[in-house]
């Protein structure tokens, strides 16, 4: 969908289909993302001026703060990447310096246009590869004596197109392209770096090209790919997605919380490798050109949300100059049993249609009433007020525990209905909920 399509109202209502409450939240993310039509309404002078209001989400784990960042870049079509800032904490982290995040986001941008560019040409990649597959089954067909060579493609073109074929082998040459990496040792640690050789040398590393024997369904797959390929302007891509990295892009930082100095957050004694990590972000989020194997990216206007639980800490804690890059903060409120009644029920894909569709694939029909609906929620929310809050999260595991016996059994059930009520939920998860200790490691 076009950002220039989407008002505020729109983006929030759009998030409301995948996920349920935070309107808070959803406000700021929406009026983030309408501030970037904005600015591109602007004059250049004036355009560049303006930096990217940056957000600060707060809430314990679960309650849907990954969700409303990853939705948001999905709606808009944006590059999107989730680091956790804690990373680059870690005792011994032998990894990649905190550059090589926009070098990510930079990959999931060539890959998001690619993708894009490869529905584009689709159809055309699909009737070139239908023409290499038709060569490759009239040259291995047997012609029948005062047949033309037109009348036998237009039956085997039949034969393909009705699935008729699908089985059958042919013989083709499949090129294998494989392009060298170098590992790179800088001061922050080892940093691989894709480097194209072959561009670079010319054909020095040729690629590599053999026979193999295929069904037409494996060959489909993979002609269809170079089809495609050939369609698409690979230097434009790269080009494109930079642009859009360097407009649209969006980097959720999570756990950010876990790197505010333990002094800040009422410890004992300065920790240097916190503030060493905010002071190394600083400059990404401040605005900075990252060399990448595509050529430099400036993070001047890519959309930074941080997100924590910020138990400990708040974000006050943060060392001034990374407070005052991220001047909006939002608070997300704890889930409680009405939310998870909603959430089983009334996003898009709700996890109560997910499980219906999944064992719905065993021809087994599977209805949980409004009442099981409601004991679950509780069940839920109960089990998260009494051990580890996992927000959300706790519906996975209350399900599979509850449909667990129903998913073992259903290739083999002869019954092909099953109807599970508020009776049957306390029944399977009421013990386990009452055992505390066995409630932390099952549910």
């Amino acid at each position: 969908m076009n950002l220039d399509e989407l008002t505020p109202r729109q983006i929030v209502a759009e998030l409301d289909r995948f996920i349920v409450g935070q309107d808070k939240a959803k406000k700021a993310v929406a009026v983030a993302l309408r501030n970037r039509w904005r600015r591109q309404q602007l004059d250049p002078d004036m355009r560049d001026e303006i930096a990217p209001k940056n957000i600060i989400m707060m809430g314990p784990t679960g309650v849907g703060k990954t969700e409303i960042a990853r939705r948001l870049a999905r709606l808009t079509g944006s590059p999107f990447l989730k680091v956790e800032a804690s990373k680059f904490t870690e005792v011994g982290y032998v990894g990649r310096d905190v550059e090589s995040m926009v070098r990510d986001l930079v990959e999931a941008g060539i890959q998001l246009v690619r993708e894009e560019r490869f529905r584009e040409v689709r159809v055309r990649a699909e009737r070139a590869t239908e023409d290499r597959l038709l060569d490759l089954l009239v040259i291995s067909a047997n012609l029948p004596v005062g047949a033309s060579l037109e009348e036998v493609r237009r039956s085997v073109k039949k034969q393909l197109r009705e699935g008729m074929l699908e089985k059958q082998e042919v013989e083709f040459e499949v090129t294998e392209q494989k392009t060298p990496t170098v590992e790179m040792f800088t001061p922050q640690g080892m940093e691989s770096m894709g480097v194209n050789f072959k561009d670079m040398f010319g054909n020095i590393f040729g690629a590599k090209k053999s026979r193999k024997h295929l069904t037409i369904s494996d060959a489909r797959r993979i002609l269809q790919a170079e089809e495609e390929e050939k369609l698409i302007d690979s230097s434009q891509v790269e080009t494109d997605a930079l642009a859009r990295v360097e407009n649209a892009g969006i980097i959720f930082l999570d756990e950010i919380d876990k790197i505010v100095s333990s002094e800040g957050a009422g410890g004992h004694g300065p920790d240097v490798s916190r503030e060493g990590v905010q002071r190394d972000l600083l400059p990404i989020v401040e605005g900075t050109s990252v060399n990448t194997r595509y050529g430099p990216v400036k993070t001047d206007h890519v959309l930074f949300i941080a997100a924590g639980a910020f138990h400990v800490s708040r974000p006050a804690d943060l060392i001034p100059e990374m407070q005052g890059r991220f001047p909006i903060r939002v608070e997300l409120d704890a889930l409680t049993a009405g939310d998870f009644e909603r959430i089983l029920v009334e996003p898009e894909n709700s996890l109560i249609r997910q499980y219906t569709e999944l064992l719905g694939t065993e021809k087994i029909e599977l209805i949980i009433t409004d009442e099981a609906v409601k004991e679950i929620a509780m069940m839920a929310a109960e089990i998260n007020g009494a051990g580890e809050n996992i927000g959300a999260r706790r519906l996975y595991t209350v399900l599979e525990k509850l449909l667990e016996e129903i998913s073992f059994e259903a290739p083999d059930h002869t019954e092909k209905f099953f109807k599970v009520t508020a009776e049957d939920v306390r029944t399977t998860l009421g013990p386990l909920a009452a055992d505390r200790d066995l409630a932390r490691y099952i549910l």
